[in-house]
């Protein structure tokens, strides 16, 4: 079914989320556009998104951090887990949240259309952030933050 439609209706779907992170282990971060039709301006991973139909997850995870950001960098599936995130405009994400993770440090180029404005932080100061000013993030955010700061622990993505 059509992405709006399931968000309409709170229906279980497919989406990914991108984590990018520099050789000094700060992660990237966007602020979304101001005009998305939920959770514009608010901060977030470097990308999320959701796969065409057809299209597999890993595929779908590339291709849309190149259509946000203007950069293509290798993503490993770290993992996934299912939420639920009701607006205030009567959207709902139901969703099987795919979570890929990557390294990269080279150029951005961020489409306006999608991406206010971005930025490199550790995830110390993420963190500190997040407890200052919640609602700053999004929700998806909130839940998969603290499982990738976890999943680093046990990887070699930053340091190898």
């Amino acid at each position: 079914m059509e992405k709006m439609e399931a968000h309409r209706r709170g229906l279980l779907h497919r989406a990914f989320s991108v984590f990018i992170f520099n050789a000094a282990g700060d992660m990237l971060l966007q602020q979304r556009a101001l005009n998305k039709y939920h959770s514009g301006g608010l901060w977030t991973n470097a990308c999320c998104s959701h796969p065409y139909p057809e299209e597999d997850i890993d595929s779908a995870a590339h291709r849309r951090l190149f259509e946000e950001l203007g950069f293509s960098a290798p993503l490993k599936k770290a993992f996934s887990f299912v939420y639920r995130a009701e607006f205030d405009n009567g959207l709902t994400e139901h969703e099987f949240d795919h979570v890929f993770v990557g390294k990269y440090d080279g150029p951005i180029h961020p489409n306006q259309s999608e991406v206010n404005d971005y930025c490199y932080r550790s995830p110390e100061e993420i963190e500190a952030s997040m407890l200052s000013h919640p609602a700053r993030f999004t929700a998806w955010f909130h839940l998969a933050f603290p499982r990738v700061r976890e999943w680093i622990k046990n990887s070699d993505l930053c340091t190898g």
